[in-house]
C-alpha cells in the first residue's frame, strides 16, 4: 500500500462501511484440489472436502458465482453485478483441478479461471517437466484433451501464468533464485547484473511465446495475465497490456472495488490451513479495509553494518547468528537497513544494493533480505531508508545542493537536527532521491519501506537558494529570517513544510511501488513531536498528517535519549497522545530503545520486557526495538519474546 491521502475525520469514521458499500468482487486463488498425501505442494492444496464446504458456504451465505465477462460488463456499465460476486480462480493447471475441482464447478454453475504456464504443458505428456526446480510427470498437470472439455463448457477461461517465468534464477552474488518474472538476474562469469533494456527483452519474449503457445494449444488467446507468485511490477504491467493482455490478477491485500485497476485485481490465496471462518474472516477485513491482517506486531530494526565485514565469509556468519535470533524471537516483521552508516552520522555514505548515484558498500542488501524472507517466520521486510540525509560524492553535483540552516547568531534555543541533509526543494536531490528508491526497487523484493528519520526540517531550515524559490511560489517571504518575525508566517510555513516533505516521501514510495506493488508504507517519528505541541514547529512532523499520509508511524520512543526523569510516565503519556486520534494505536508502532546511547549500556531484558507487557496492557498493538545485538544475544529471546506474546488488551478506552 503507498501513502494515501484521507479527507477528514468523517472520512475516517465512515472507512469500513465505505469500503464494504464499495466492494464489487471478491476473487479467490486456489491451486491444487487433491488429498494431501498425493499433493504436489502440500500447503497450497486443499482437499475435495474442503473445496466442497467453501462453495456450498459460499452458495448458502449469498454469494454469487460470476466470470470475467460479467466483471467487464459491469465495469462497461452494461449489467450490474450481483451483490457478494466472486470470482473462482486456479493457478499452474494442476490435473487435480480436472478431477476433482471441475465436476463441482459444473455443480454449482461457478465459472473459473485456470491459468496455465507454458513450458510445463508443452513438454510430451508422458514425460518430464521441471516444476519449481523437481522433477514431476507431465501427467499431473491438465492435459489437451481436458483442458478443451472446460473451455467448452462455457465455465472455464484460460489466462496466461507465463512460458517460462514460474522458476527461480540466479539474482545476486550470493546465489539466491529469486522470482523470474521481477528480478533482475546476476550473470556470474560477467559479474554484473541484466541491464533493463535486457530484462523488458526477456519478460517481453517470455510473455509473447505463452500467447502464441495458449492459442494453438487451446484455441483461445489470453486476455488475463495471472502472476507467478505473485511477483509483479509496472514493466510487466505494460508489457502485458501490449500485447492483449489488460486483467492482471495478483495476490496484494485489500478489496476489489470498482475502483481497483483490471490490471491490478486482487485474490484471496486459500492453502491447507484455510478454515470456513478464515475465509469468511478474510473476506469481512478486506471488504472492511483491513489489508493488513494481524498488522505489524513483532518488529525487529536491523542495522546492516552489524551484519557486513570485509570478509564475505565472516558476513555469511554474521548473516547466520543473525537469522538464529530473529526465529528465537518469533518476529513477524523486519525494518532492514539499505544504507551504509558505519560512523553513526545518521547520514548515508553508501548503500547495499546496486545503484547508479551512491557507492556501493557491498552487494548485500538483496541477499539478507531474500535469506531472511525464505529461511525465518518473517512475514513482512522493511527497506529503511533516507529521504534527504545522503552524503553523495563530491563529483556528483547533487553533492553541493545541501540544505542550509539559518546561521547562529539568528537560531536561539536551536534544535540541532545533527544528521547532514539535502535541499528537498532542488530539482537534481529529488531526481537522485528517485533514482536511488527505483534502483532499490528494482534490486530486492520487498513489502514495505520503512522512512528515516531524516524527514524533518527545523524551524531554521532550510534557506538555501532552492527553498528560497519555493517559499515564494508559496506566497511567502524568500528567507527563514523574514518569515522568522511573524507568528502566523511560521504556522503557516510550518504546515507547508510537512506537507511538501510527506509529499516528496509519497512520491518515492510510488515510485517503489511501481516496482513492488502493494508496498505498505512506514516512517520514523520523533517522541517529542507527539509529546509537545510547539515541537511540530521544531521538527516540520505532525502526528495527524503521519497516521493519515502513511500506514505507519514508527515513533522513536526513547525515554533515556529524551532524558525523561520517568520513563514509565513518558510511555503512559505517548500512549495516551496517540490514543487521542482516530485508529492511532493500530497505526503507531511503539519503538523502543535496547541501548542506552548516553551512557553506552544495554537496557537490561527484563526492563524491556516489563516495558512491553505494560504496552501491551495499554493496548499498544505495534512494537518494535532497536537495535538488535544478535553477536550478543540483545535483547535475549527467552526474555523477551514471552512478553512480546502477551495479549494486546483491546478494553482500553
Amino acid at each position: 500500500m503507498y501513502l494515501r491521502s484521507l479527507f477528514g475525520l468523517i472520512f475516517l469514521l465512515c472507512l469500513s462501511m465505505a469500503y464494504a458499500e464499495s466492494t464489487e468482487v471478491t476473487i479467490i486463488s486456489y491451486h491444487e484440489i487433491a488429498d494431501r498425501e498425493s499433493a504436489l505442494v502440500p500447503f497450497y492444496t486443499v482437499t475435495p472436502t474442503n473445496f466442497v464446504r467453501q462453495m456450498d458456504w459460499l452458495k448458502n451465505n449469498g454469494y454469487h458465482f460470476v466470470s470475467m465477462d460479467d466483471i467487464l460488463a459491469d465495469r462497461a456499465g452494461k449489467k450490474d453485478l450481483p451483490p457478494k460476486a466472486v470470482l473462482i480462480t486456479f493457478d499452474d493447471g494442476y490435473h487435480s483441478v480436472y478431477t476433482y475441482a471441475f465436476p463441482i464447478l459444473k455443480m454449482f454453475h461457478a465459472p473459473a479461471v485456470i491459468a496455465l504456464v507454458g513450458s510445463w504443458l508443452n513438454a510430451p505428456e508422458q514425460g518430464e517437466i521441471n516444476f519449481d526446480g523437481k522433477k514431476v510427470a507431465r501427467s499431473e498437470l491438465l492435459s489437451h484433451d481436458e483442458i478443451h472439455e472446460m473451455v467448452k463448457s462455457g465455465l472455464i477461461e484460460i489466462a496466461s501464468h507465463t512460458y517460462d517465468l514460474h522458476r527461480g534464477m540466479l539474482s545476486n552474488p550470493q546465489g539466491n533464485m529469486e522470482p523470474a518474472a521481477t528480478a533482475r538476474l546476476w550473470f556470474p562469469q560477467e559479474k554484473r547484473y541484466e541491464d533493463q533494456a535486457s530484462y523488458e527483452k526477456r519478460v517481453t519474449a517470455d510473455l509473447e511465446k505463452n500467447n502464441v503457445f495458449l492459442k494453438r494449444y487451446t484455441g483461445k488467446t489470453p486476455r488475463i495475465i495471472v502472476w507467478p507468485y505473485g511477483r509483479y511490477n509496472i514493466e510487466l504491467r505494460h508489457i502485458a497490456e501490449r500485447l492483449g493482455m489488460p486483467i492482471g490478477l495478483t495476490l496484494d491485500d485489500g478489496p476489489d472495488t470498482t475502483d481497483t485497476p483490471l490490471w491490478g485485481l486482487r485474490r484471496i490465496l486459500v492453502d491447507k490451513t484455510t478454515t470456513i471462518w478464515d475465509l469468511k474472516s478474510e473476506i469481512n477485513n478486506r471488504n472492511q479495509g483491513y489489508v493488513d491482517e494481524g498488522h505489524a506486531n513483532h518488529i525487529m530494526h536491523i542495522d546492516m553494518d552489524y551484519i557486513y565485514d570485509p570478509d564475505p565469509k565472516q558476513t555469511e556468519k554474521n548473516l547466520g547468528k543473525l537469522l538464529d535470533h530473529i526465529q528465537a524471537m518469533g518476529i513477524d516483521t523486519v525494518y532492514l537497513q539499505a544504507f551504509a552508516d558505519p560512523d553513526g552520522t545518521g547520514s548515508a555514505t553508501s548503500v547495499y544494493f546496486p545503484n547508479r548515484r551512491m557507492p556501493m558498500r557491498a552487494d548485500l542488501f538483496n541477499r539478507v533480505a531474500w535469506q531472511i524472507s525464505t529461511r525465518t517466520q518473517v512475514k513482512r521486510i522493511y527497506a529503511w531508508m533516507p529521504l534527504i540525509a545522503w552524503i553523495p560524492p563530491q563529483s556528483d553535483p547533487v553533492a553541493h545542493d545541501t540544505l542550509v540552516t539559518l546561521p547562529p547568531a539568528h537560531r536561539p534555543n536551536y534544535v540541532s537536527m545533527g544528521y547532514k541533509r539535502l535541499s528537498p526543494f532542488s530539482p537534481r536531490v529529488r531526481e537522485f532521491i528517485r533514482d536511488m528508491y527505483q534502483d532499490l526497487a528494482r534490486n530486492t523484493p520487498l513489502d514495505g519501506i520503512l522512512f528515516h528519520d531524516d524527514v524533518t526540517l527545523s524551524d531554521y531550515e532550510d534557506d538555501s537558494t532552492f527553498a528560497r524559490k519555493t517559499y515564494a511560489s508559496w506566497g511567502l517571504p524568500p528567507s527563514v529570517a523574514e518569515i522568522r518575525k511573524s507568528d502566523d508566517l511560521m504556522a503557516r510555513w510550518t504546515l507547508l513544510k510537512i506537507n511538501y516533505l510527506d509529499n516528496l516521501a509519497d512520491n518515492m514510495a510510488q515510485i517503489v511501488n511501481d516496482e513492488q506493488p502493494g508496498l505498505r508504507v512506514a516512517r520514523n517519528m520523533y517522541a517529542q513531536v507527539v509529546l509537545n505541541p510547539q515541537s511540530e514547529t521544531w521538527y516540520a512532523q505532525a502526528l495527524p498528517n503521519s497516521l493519515h499520509n502513511y500506514d505507519y508511524t514508527a515513533i522513536e520512543a526513547f525515554p533515556y535519549m529524551e532524558q525523561a526523569p520517568d520513563p514509565v510516565a513518558f510511555y503512559h503519556d505517548l500512549v495516551e497522545k496517540v490514543r487521542g486520534y482516530p485508529d492511532g494505536l493500530r497505526k503507531t508502532v511503539f519503538e523502543l530503545q535496547t541501548i542506552d546511547w548516553r551512557t553506552g549500556k544495554q537496557v537490561p531484558d527484563q526492563e524491556l520486557a516489563a516495558t512491553i507487557k505494560r504496552l501491551r496492557s495499554w493496548g499498544v498493538q505495534n512494537i518494535a526495538f532497536y537495535p538488535d545485538d544478535f553477536f550478543n544475544n540483545h535483547p535475549d529471546p527467552a526474555i523477551i519474546r514471552p512478553a512480546f506474546e502477551q495479549k494486546v488488551d483491546l478494553s482500553q478506552p
